[in-house]
């Protein structure tokens, strides 16, 4: 039987957004610049987006790649950190996830944006193989959700074109990842 006949249902996206996971900055996690340490806030966010990750494959997820990791603001001492993660599409044992990070200043209740990212994330399988399996589609219904879904099958293409798996003038992704 085929992987896509084995498939669970669709879900929303709704059913599988981290939202508002906080993360309180002390003064461990500061460079030289009394600031976060740019390796410390990829850590955190790598595990917010698996959490997602998991949260919609009901499965052990491992991180396959990053894409457009993008420090906007640095973050600071006193600064509450909070990291918004919605699974964007997926297509049979992987996934994206695409997290945005906010710092939130107690003190005056401002919130600004720090952090964009998309993860790739691959499902495994419960054998002890680690065996791939085939993942439940994700159905975008907002109209951002519906962007998201699309913009995240040009980075896969893209992806796939710069790791040579496609040709350059082909826009088409054979197969499935």
């Amino acid at each position: 039987m085929s992987e896509l006949n084995n498939r669970p249902p669709a879900k929303k996206v709704s059913e599988s957004v981290v939202e508002c996971q906080l993360y309180e900055i002390f003064p461990s996690d500061l460079n030289s610049q009394n600031t976060m340490f740019g390796g410390r806030v990829m850590e955190i966010t790598d595990k917010k987006a698996g959490l997602a990750a998991m949260l919609h494959a009901r499965q052990q997820c491992v991180t396959a790649q990053v894409d457009g990791f993008r420090f906007v603001s640095p973050a600071k001492m006193g600064e509450v950190l909070i990291f918004k993660a919605a699974v964007n599409r997926v297509w049979c044992s992987s996934l994206e996830v695409g997290i945005k990070v906010l710092a939130w200043d107690l003190k005056t209740n401002a919130k600004r944006h720090v952090v964009s990212a998309y993860f790739t994330f691959v499902a495994l399988g419960a054998d002890s193989e680690g065996c791939k399996i085939c993942l439940p589609e994700v159905l975008p219904e907002t109209e951002d959700e519906k962007r998201r879904y699309s913009e995240a099958e040009e980075r896969r293409s893209h992806r796939l074109r710069e790791a040579g798996k496609i040709p350059q003038d082909n826009q088409s992704v054979p197969g499935k990842v």
